[in-house]
C-alpha cells in the first residue's frame, strides 16, 4: 500500500436532495476539479467500485463518466482506468445557473423541513455573508 491510496476520491450521495444520482456524481467531479482536489491525471474509482460503494446501478456511473468524457473532463484508457483530463474545465452560464438554482432549492427545502421560515433563512444567509466578507478582507 502506498501513500497515494489515502487520497482516493470518494463519492457521496444525498438521497434527500432530489438531484439525480448521475448528476450528483458529475457535480462532485466538477467540484473536485474546480477546488483542485482532483488534478489532471488523477485516477477515479472504477465504475464497478463506485456502483458497489454507493449501492447503485453501474449504468448510472457509466452515464456520469460518459458525460464527463464528452465534456473533456475525463479520459478513459481501456484496461487502465478513468482519469481527470488535462483540459481546463469551464462551466458555461447555463450550467452555473442550474447549479445555483439546485443549491437554493435544496437549502429552502431543508430549511422548511427543519421548521425555519424563509425570513429566518434569508437573515441567516445575510449574517453569514457579512461575517464571511469581514474574514476574507
Amino acid at each position: 500500500m502506498n501513500g497515494t491510496e489515502q487520497n482516493v476520491f470518494t463519492f457521496r450521495l444525498d438521497q434527500q436532495s432530489g438531484v439525480p444520482v448521475y448528476r450528483q456524481i458529475i457535480d462532485q467531479v466538477l467540484g473536485g476539479v474546480a477546488t483542485g482536489r482532483l488534478k489532471a491525471g488523477a485516477q477515479l474509482p472504477t465504475v464497478r467500485q463506485v456502483a458497489v460503494d454507493l449501492a447503485i446501478n453501474p449504468n448510472t456511473v457509466v452515464r456520469a463518466y460518459r458525460e464527463l468524457e464528452i465534456r473533456g473532463v475525463l479520459v478513459t484508457q481501456q484496461g487502465t482506468g478513468t482519469f481527470i483530463g488535462a483540459q481546463k474545465v469551464e462551466r458555461d452560464e447555463a450550467e452555473r445557473s442550474r447549479q445555483l438554482s439546485q443549491l437554493v432549492t435544496e437549502m429552502i427545502s431543508r430549511a422548511g423541513a427543519a421548521g425555519f421560515t424563509m425570513e429566518e433563512l434569508l437573515e441567516a444567509i445575510h449574517e453569514r455573508s457579512q461575517h464571511a466578507g469581514k474574514k476574507r478582507r
